[in-house]
Parts: C-alpha cells; sequence; structure tokens
C-alpha cells in the first residue's frame, strides 16, 4: 500500500530481528523516546524538479484512453479539495479538480477528456538526477480465511491496537528518509519502538483480543501485509475485504536481495513465484528472512455497506486497476494526474508498449524516489501474475496545474533538492 504502498509484489524481509530495539540505529530509537502528547508530525510541502514539456513530447499521448484516467482523477478530487485546507501545494490542484468536478457531466469521451486535461494541466518532465526511472506493480490478493481459529487456520492477522500511535500522517509515510519510525507504542513514560514483525510472531499481542481473521499459511498472509489489503472468501462462503489500518512503524526492507545476499537464491532466478516457493518449502526456514523485516501491518475489515468495490489507497481513494499509481509523496502532491511512459512493459493487456496516464492516489514504504512508482493491476490471481512481473525502466511526465497570475505565489514549486519530512 501501498501498500502498498504500499506498496512491486513488495517483496520484503532480510534478517533475524528478536528484541524491540534489537537492529535500531541510535537515531531511531532516540525518534521515539521522547514523550509528546501531539505525536504526529508535521510535513514540508513535497516538491521535485520538473522541465516542462509539450504534450508532443510525451510518447503515444494521443493514443491513451483519457476518460479511464479522467475518471480515475475525478475519484480523487474531493479529497484534494479537503486536504488543500491545510496544504498549499495542493491549493492548485484542487482548483483543477474543481474544475474537473464542474466539468464532469459534459467529459463522455475519451476527446473531451483529452481536452481537459490538454486545456488544465501543463506536462512536466521530472528532472532525476538520482537513480534511473522506474515502475513495478501490486495488486489486491484473495485468500481463504477463518474468523476462528482451528484445524489449519491457525495464522491470525490482527486489528489496530489501542497502544499504537501514528507518528508520520499516513499519506506521507512513504516519503520520509531510510530508518524514520513512522509509529510507536504509548506507553506510561512515552512513546517507544513498536514490537517488531518477530515478537508479534512470537506472541506478543496474543491474548489480546486483536485476532480479526486466521489464515492457513503464514507466507500467504506476510504477503498480503505487503500489498497492503485483501480480499478474503471466509468458510462460511461469503468473501470480505481487508484494508490497512498502520503499522509498527519499521521501514521495510528486501526478502530477495536477503536471499542474494545469502547464497539462498540465485539473483537470475529471483522472481515473485520462486521467492514464495522458496519460503513456502520450509517455513522454519523461512523465519530469519521474513523477521528481517520488521515492519508489520494491521487490518481492518471493510462492512459491506461501507465496501467501494476496490482497495483504497493512501488518500482513502478506491484504487482503480491501470490507472492508480503510488510514488514518492516527497516529490509529488498526491492526486496529481502523472503520465507514465514504459515501453519495455508488454505483458500488461492492451497496453504495449505502456504509455499511460496514471493518478498518483497512493504511496509505499518502498517507493523512494523522483520517478518510482508502483502501478496498482487490480484484484485476485491474474492481477497478481502481471503485478509479479513487473519491474520496468519509466520516464515520468507529472501534470503540473496551469494557475493564473494571481495564484503564482502556490504553484508547485521546481527546488533543485526534495523536501524533507518536518521534525
Amino acid at each position: 500500500m501501498g501498500s502498498s504502498s504500499t506498496t512491486c509484489l513488495r517483496l520484503a524481509g532480510v534478517a533475524l530481528v528478536m528484541g524491540a530495539f534489537a537492529g535500531l540505529s541510535s537515531g531511531e530509537a532516540n525518534q521515539l523516546t521522547k514523550r509528546t502528547d501531539s505525536p504526529v508530525k508535521s510535513v514540508r510541502s513535497p516538491s521535485a524538479p520538473y522541465q516542462a514539456v509539450t504534450y508532443a513530447d510525451l510518447p503515444s499521448w494521443a493514443d491513451d484512453d483519457h476518460l479511464a484516467a479522467f475518471k480515475a482523477f475525478l475519484k480523487s478530487c474531493e479529497r484534494v479539495v479537503a486536504g488543500a485546507r491545510d496544504k498549499a501545494a495542493s491549493a492548485n490542484l484542487a482548483m483543477t479538480c474543481a474544475e474537473a468536478v464542474k466539468s464532469g457531466p459534459a467529459v463522455k469521451t475519451k476527446e473531451t477528456a483529452r481536452a481537459f486535461f490538454e486545456r488544465n494541466f501543463t506536462p512536466n518532465a521530472v528532472v532525476n538526477k538520482t537513480r534511473p526511472g522506474m515502475v513495478t506493480g501490486y495488486y489486491e490478493p484473495l485468500l481463504h480465511g477463518s474468523r476462528k481459529q482451528h484445524g489449519p487456520y491457525q495464522t491470525p492477522i490482527y486489528r489496530r491496537p489501542d497502544d499504537l500511535v501514528t507518528v508520520i500522517p499516513e499519506t506521507h509515510r512513504g516519503a520520509v528518509k531510510r530508518g524514520t519510525l513512522t509509529h510507536g507504542r504509548k506507553t506510561a513514560t512515552g512513546t517507544e519502538p513498536y514490537f517488531t514483525r518477530a515478537e508479534i510472531d512470537q506472541g506478543a499481542l496474543k491474548g489480546k483480543g486483536l485476532e480479526l481473521l486466521y489464515f492457513k499459511d503464514p507466507i500467504d498472509v506476510f504477503f498480503m501485509q505487503i500489498q497492503g489489503s485483501g480480499r478474503v472468501k471466509l468458510t462460511d462462503g461469503t468473501t470480505i475485504r481487508v484494508q490497512y489500518d498502520g503499522k509498527n512503524g519499521y521501514p521495510y526492507s528486501s526478502i530477495s536481495q536477503y536471499l542474494i545476499e545469502k547464497a539462498l537464491l540465485a539473483a537470475n532466478r529471483v522472481s515473485m513465484v520462486a521467492l514464495i516457493e522458496w519460503l513456502k518449502a520450509d517455513h522454519e526456514r523461512a523465519k530469519p528472512a521474513l523477521w528481517h523485516n520488521r515492519s508489520y501491518v494491521f487490518f481492518r475489515e471493510i462492512k459491506a455497506a461501507d465496501d467501494a468495490g476496490a482497495p483504497l489507497g493512501a488518500m482513502g481513494v478506491p484504487l482503480t486497476p491501470g490507472r492508480s499509481l503510488a510514488f514518492d509523496p516527497a516529490f509529488h502532491v498526491l492526486g496529481s494526474p502523472v503520465y507514465v511512459s514504459a515501453p519495455s512493459i508488454k505483458h500488461v493487456p492492451n497496453a504495449p508498449p505502456f504509455h499511460r496516464l496514471m493518478v498518483g492516489q497512493d504511496v509505499g514504504s518502498a517507493i523512494k524516489g523522483p520517478e518510482r512508482g508502483d502501478l496498482y493491476f487490480g484484484s485476485g490471481e491474474a492481477a497478481g501474475k502481471i503485478a509479479g512481473g513487473t519491474k520496468n525502466p519509466a520516464k515520468f511526465f507529472v501534470l503540473v496545474p496551469n494557475v493564473a497570475p494571481a495564484a503564482k505565489s502556490a504553484a508547485q514549486p521546481e527546488p533543485a533538492a526534495p523536501q524533507k519530512i518536518a521534525r
């Protein structure tokens, strides 16, 4: 949620961690040991260096389905307008969203949708002087579960604990620098680092009445946590949706990198399928890899009356398959349209080569950098195969709202370096 985003099949994990403070740097530990009455930190406006271009510079721009992109964009507008009250960098996007809502009834074709974007936005290439641009994919898995612990259903997922506090706003947890703890545990003496994955798996939350559902395989649960949501078919035949509801605050770590470094899996064999096969072949052998990824996700059940038919991204907006994008909010304003050019993607139906207008509606702990994105592909096994096979070079073109002269002071800035989370 990415949660994924959280985040690709955000492959996670890397070495055994046992204690709550084991492996913490002094900086990580110090972040949460000071008592605070208002733990949520403020954030600065996101920004990335942009270079204005023309729509003619966007590969295959005229061939895209702009109506599909407009519908996805419109889903974000209510949240963008609400967020603009507190975030000056979103003010121009909020103005454009208001225009989108007003124009919505008249935007019924690809042509009118394309005209809306071209009239209200200027495309900007992301000036990326760090790592090359890359996109991966994520999806919503479908698992079999039970409301009661019995038989093969022994692995729980947990509700959000009452003592879990949010230190960094959820919409910006993907923007913080490596090692920053985004959540903590409220105690009588202050806010401390929360239990690690290893401790939770070994019973740190057992007996607290937090168990939400039970599953057959801990590896399936692990990957559902990485995705940040899931559909669950229960033993009574009904199907429900569970959604990310906080995490223990630790940063994401890569299982695939761990297996390569330990010479447990050859680099040229690493794939989603190979990784899952290796983990499921021996659950005891898999524990050190799983536990190195100290991050642990908590869930809530989406009631039928509130189910939007899709998982919710970090903005609280239902994700649209093939149009929702998770990016780094340290560089771009959530809700922004982003034209993603990734011509080497050949496996996505109806999209070879991949040039598509997406909407930044999600974040992920592993999604770092100005041209790093996670493409949402939908629910179920087919979407999972597409997501698992996506790891491609990409170029981003962010559509920046056109602003009147009087509003230029609130325009998207273009500094030489990204803004950081305020401490």
